[in-house]
């Protein structure tokens, strides 16, 4: 069997979509850190966005990648 080509084609819109649910729920996160007394909830949220910050500078760095390889024909 032939394995399916690499369709990079959407790249850059699933990227942008998984960069907008990750700052949404950073805010949500950040949200809940204001509301909450509990320190090891406040500490294990800022651990995740810590974790989201680094997913997000990732993110952005592969979405100028695809973007590049986009205006490049994918070549």
């Amino acid at each position: 069997m032939k394995p399916n080509q690499d369709d990079r084609r959407d790249n850059v819109e699933k990227i942008q979509y998984n960069i907008d649910s990750t700052i949404k729920n950073m805010n949500l996160a950040n949200e809940m850190i204001s509301k909450t007394d509990n320190p090891k909830t406040k500490q294990e949220l800022e651990a995740k966005n810590k974790r989201r910050e680094e997913s997000l500078n990732n993110m952005r760095s592969e979405i100028k990648d695809e973007a590049q390889a986009r205006e490049n024909n994918f070549k």
